[in-house]
């Protein structure tokens, strides 16, 4: 591993801190410019971040972080020894490593903390972090059940707690481009969104693991923590794409890939909570080791419109956005009176109804560029002001997601009263809105 010297070398406390036991020290933390950097950064100016969980997004979050000089990284957790080592080579003169996230927490030297364990997982270390009294990057889906959701934001209020959910896609400059166009009034009233995420995985879907043990170095039993046990498998702990097709640990493609896409007309709409919400589907086609739906239709019914998701794991045509050979494909349609919008992440088109549309040059761009999702909540933790996709506002696509997936579950439709946050004339969905955690874990009910 290279290292990076100050002018002045390596001092003889640098060299006790290399070789010390690391239970025994916490890493110093040096100058931004001894890291090779450059410039330079008052130790008061900076951010120590820690992360838990180092497999794929949370990697790329570290690194969107950890390229500024006002950033050091002094904590790195994750229950595999071969993912955690491997991060933690890259911050060894900083960071010391963890299995266990309440570890971390525990640390004085940690005022932000990226959570990007798998989905299961994310409601309980959340709230465990603002607890813990750390600002929170926190990857998405929130949670996977509505009392989950409530549970997070009210931790978040309670310990006034910094917060950045991961749907960095808000941050692009064609989402802020189609806020402004439906924003305008130009295309009149949206009483209809669409919404879809499509792929075709074939029959064969995900595979299937061998039966084995974990691997040296994992701990299995953490890694499962909240959720239902059961024997290791290869798939399930692979990545966040393989996470999607086992229901128990992500709920599906549903809450994997919708809190990006529904995220734009919630916000380019100022949508609260759904008053009703209708989720069908099943796994009909695809034959691997996973069990969560192949295809669902969702509808959202809010006071004034209703909004719609498609998913399908097994037919990847997407209307205007591409057909013909299997890709990864998503879209929004916007349906007005004087016209569509239809976008995805990228682009945008308006396609006018007749002559109802009487201006269709752009609105003015009013929404600033984001300097990043990540660089947006490292400054959000300093100046104590809310990111943009903070817990607060982020909380009521969760609740459409968990609500869907709950209506998925029972089969049937669950109302949703907004004013006093509870599942109207239904006691098993009540019930079943909060989870139940395999022992020793339990569900934190005093934030509600």
């Amino acid at each position: 591993m290279e290292t990076h010297q100050g002018k002045e070398g390596i001092s003889r406390r640098q060299l006790l801190q290399a070789t010390a036991p690391a239970a025994l020290i916490l890493p110093m933390i040096v100058p931004a410019s001894a890291l090779g950097r450059g410039g330079q950064t008052a130790p008061s100016d900076r951010i120590n971040l820690g992360i838990i969980g180092v497999n794929g997004m949370g990697q790329s979050n570290l690194k969107n972080c950890a390229k500024y000089q006002d950033v050091v990284v002094t904590a790195v957790c994750d229950v595999s020894t071969d993912r955690r080592e491997a991060v933690l080579n890259l911050h060894r003169s900083t960071a010391r490593g963890h299995s266990d996230y309440r570890e971390l927490l525990a640390r004085p030297d940690v005022d932000g903390v990226i959570i990007a364990s798998s989905p299961h997982w994310h409601a309980l270390m959340a709230i465990d972090a603002v607890k813990a009294g750390k600002d929170i990057y926190l990857q998405k889906p929130m949670t996977l059940y509505p009392d989950e959701t409530l549970a997070v934001r009210n931790a978040v209020r309670r310990h006034k707690r910094i917060s950045q959910v991961g749907t960095q896609i808000h941050a692009s400059p064609n989402y802020r481009r189609v806020v402004e166009w439906i924003r305008s009034g130009k295309l009149g009233t949206v009483n209809n969104v669409r919404t879809f995420n499509v792929m075709n995985q074939g029959v064969a879907g995900i595979g299937h693991a061998p039966k084995q043990d974990p691997p040296k170095g994992l701990d299995w039993n953490m890694w499962l923590g909240p959720a239902p046990s059961r024997p290791f498998n290869s798939l399930l702990f692979a990545d966040s794409y393989n996470h999607c097709s086992f229901w128990d640990y992500s709920r599906g493609w549903t809450p994997g890939m919708a809190p990006h896409i529904i995220d734009l007309p919630i916000w380019a709409l100022e949508l609260g909570v759904p008053e009703t919400t209708s989720c069908s589907g099943g796994r009909f086609v695809i034959k691997d080791d996973g069990d969560a739906p192949d295809v669902q239709e969702i509808v959202w019914r809010y006071p004034k419109m209703t909004m719609t998701w498609m998913m399908n794991c097994a037919n990847s045509f997407a209307f205007d956005f591409g057909r013909g050979k299997p890709d990864r494909r998503l879209g929004i349609y916007f349906h007005a009176v004087n016209g569509t919008l239809y976008t995805n992440y990228s682009t945008h088109e308006i396609v006018a109804e007749g002559d109802f549309l009487k201006d269709s040059t752009p609105p003015p761009q009013s929404i600033p560029p984001s300097p990043g999702h990540e660089r947006q909540w490292l400054n959000s933790i300093k100046s104590r002001v809310e990111p943009d996709c903070n817990v607060e506002y982020h909380w009521k696509l969760d609740m459409a997601l968990t609500l869907a997936s709950l209506s998925y579950t029972l089969g049937r439709s669950i109302r949703f009263d907004p004013v006093k946050e509870q599942i109207v004339g239904d006691k098993e969905a009540t019930r079943l809105a909060r989870p139940v955690y395999r022992a020793p874990w339990k569900f934190p009910a005093e934030y509600l």
